[in-house]
């Protein structure tokens, strides 16, 4: 730095020919820009500023919509990045990791890495926005992300944190507002957002038996084959043979490979996926529970409530009178 103020000093008191001007013109841009980079970094570090990318900011992504696109299907995947998931109104399914549920009005959820997910809204109701930001860990800072309450938060995500009410109240408005900021701004705003995150206590994990849902690249197509089939035919009865064949497999290595992927047997996952149906026609509609249980895809009624209070813990009457009094 003092170099380059003496240069910048032997020039100025230079002749001020052409050649001069425009040596002195270099010489001020490079002094400014340096004396900005001093001016935003703490004075007793090394002057390690060719580091600092002007991009910065570039690497967190927020991407916030209205309106839910018809082409854009959700699909079965994983990434390296974090990503944090607000839906201020709107309903639909989240099927993150081994947890498959069903939420009506709003949510907050903060996904780890390479943790498998599903899109998660169906439906966007009037004024409804879902705001959703992508960052990978190393774009914080050592320092930020080896805090003790961080560390803890960012290991819990590895399975799933879905946020109850009063986060959602405090922290919902400040990560819409985030598409507002960009680069240096925009990371000391999701820092403070994870801040917040970091010291609540009102937070339920997805995973919660501790299953880490691990998968590989190359079984990243098959699974998503799976769970697409599962989407599409949940309310028709699928067999074994069916679903193997989608995949090319033989039935009994396919029982071998969808438990060590998944930890569930493909029955239970599909029951699963017909109970959260359920869910979301018990939530949204008047439909007798009777006709529920048959357009979710369970050929009986005893079967259905058996499902039904093994997986959400109630009979599905119960819930339907619960669902009402629930402001998420």
């Amino acid at each position: 730095m003092c170099a380059i103020l003496t240069v910048y000093q032997i020039i100025i008191s230079s002749k001020d020919n052409l050649e001069y001007k425009i040596v002195k013109i270099v010489y001020k841009i490079q002094f400014i820009k340096i004396n900005f980079v001093l001016n935003t970094v703490n004075v007793n570090t090394k002057p390690v500023f060719e580091k600092v990318q002007p991009d910065f900011g570039s690497k967190i992504l927020v991407k916030q919509h209205s309106e839910l696109h018809p082409n854009n299907k959700a699909f079965w995947h994983f990434h390296p990045e974090v990503e944090l998931v607000y839906v201020n109104k709107g309903q639909g399914k989240r099927h993150i990791g081994n947890h498959i549920s069903y939420f009506n009005n709003s949510q907050l959820i903060l996904l780890g890495p390479n943790l498998p997910h599903k899109g998660f809204t169906d439906r966007l109701v009037s004024q409804g926005k879902e705001t959703l930001i992508q960052f990978r860990l190393d774009v914080l800072g050592d320092m930020f992300v080896q805090l003790p309450e961080i560390s803890r938060l960012f290991e819990l995500s590895k399975n799933g944190i879905l946020f109850q009410n009063d986060t959602k109240r405090d922290v919902g408005p400040k990560i819409e507002k985030l598409t507002h900021y960009n680069g240096i701004e925009r990371i000391i705003r999701l820092l403070d957002i994870l801040n917040d995150l970091a010291r609540s206590n009102d937070y339920t994990i997805l995973n919660a038996d501790g299953f880490a849902f691990e998968t590989k690249y190359q079984d990243h197509n098959r699974i998503n084959i799976i769970y697409e089939y599962i989407n599409l035919n949940f309310q028709n009865n699928i067999t074994l043979q069916e679903i193997a064949n989608e995949v090319s497999m033989t039935v009994p290595a396919f029982c071998r490979y969808f438990k060590k992927t998944t930890g569930k047997t493909f029955t239970k996952l599909v029951n699963e996926y017909r109970v959260v149906h359920a869910t979301k026609l018990l939530s949204e509609t008047q439909n007798s529970i009777t006709d529920i249980c048959f357009e979710s895809g369970f050929n009986n009624f005893s079967h259905f409530n058996k499902h039904f209070k093994l997986i959400t813990g109630k009979s599905a009457s119960n819930y339907r009178k619960e669902i009402k009094l629930i402001i998420q």
